[in-house]
């Protein structure tokens, strides 16, 4: 496993770089192969904010891309915070892989109907008419992996996402 942390308006001690590196590595054990983990260390300079010590991890794996966010008043909770989050969606998704792997072998056996997917939460929200520019920087904010926005240019409904190489794609209607 490759760990790369990176510091913003904090310096990553040698003694916070070890600690990541032992915490995370919990991951390797649980998952096949996690060939990169992205560990960016944040201290937010708001002083109205408590929980200013903030840890992003984004873990490459062979299957999907997990990622993770925690805060707290410490560096080294925030981290402990962070790796208990990863290993849960690690859980998940091993149950996931399992589940899936017996529902194909016995679908083979009894060739069963396939049942058809459910949707199990609905959102509804206002479009606030923005650029792309300013739908990333929502994006950021937010957190999510993609953001829905009006564009203010064209007032078509357009998605912008973070892109597995660390940029941004943007998805508009043919």
């Amino acid at each position: 496993m490759r760990l790369q942390v990176r510091g913003k308006n904090v310096e990553v001690t040698e003694a916070i770089h070890t600690y990541a590196e032992r915490k995370l590595g919990k991951l390797a054990k649980q998952l096949a192969d996690p060939t990169r983990v992205e560990l960016e260390l944040t201290v937010e300079r708001n002083p109205s904010i408590a929980a200013n010590h903030v840890a992003e991890a984004t873990v490459w794996t062979k299957g999907p891309v997990l990622r993770a966010r925690e805060a707290s008043s410490d560096m080294k909770a925030s981290i402990d915070l962070l790796t208990d989050k990863l290993e849960r969606q690690v859980k998940r998704y091993r149950q996931k892989r399992r589940h899936e792997h017996e529902r194909h072998t016995t679908a083979n056996v009894t060739a069963r109907p396939q049942e058809a997917p459910v949707i199990v939460k609905t959102k509804q929200f206002t479009l606030s008419p923005l650029t792309p520019e300013e739908a990333v920087m929502q994006l950021e904010l937010v957190g999510h992996d993609f953001y829905v926005f009006r564009n203010a240019d064209s007032g078509e409904i357009n998605v912008v996402y973070r892109r597995q190489d660390g940029g941004y794609g943007l998805i508009e209607p043919g």
